[in-house]
C-alpha cells in the first residue's frame, strides 16, 4: 500500500543507522515489524500466570530427564 508521510530526517536517518538498512522503505518496514513484534509480546506477557495446569521450569525438566 502506498502512503505518504511526513517523517523527521534525524530520526529516519537514526532508524536507518539502527536497522542497517540500505533502504528508507527497508528501514521502516524493519521499524513496524519491530514495533508489532514488541506488541505481540507484550500482549502474550500480560497472559502469563492466567493459566491452568501450566507446567513450570522444574516439571518440564523432570520430563525430560525421563
Amino acid at each position: 500500500m502506498k502512503t505518504t508521510v511526513e517523517i523527521p530526517n534525524e530520526e529516519l536517518k537514526q532508524l536507518i543507522e539502527f536497522t542497517g538498512a540500505k533502504t528508507k522503505k527497508d528501514a521502516i518496514n524493519a521499524a513496524i515489524k519491530s514495533y508489532n513484534k514488541q506488541q505481540r509480546l507484550l500482549a502474550l506477557s500480560k497472559k502469563l500466570g492466567t493459566f491452568e495446569n501450566f507446567i513450570d521450569g522444574t516439571e518440564l525438566d523432570q520430563m525430560r530427564a525421563e
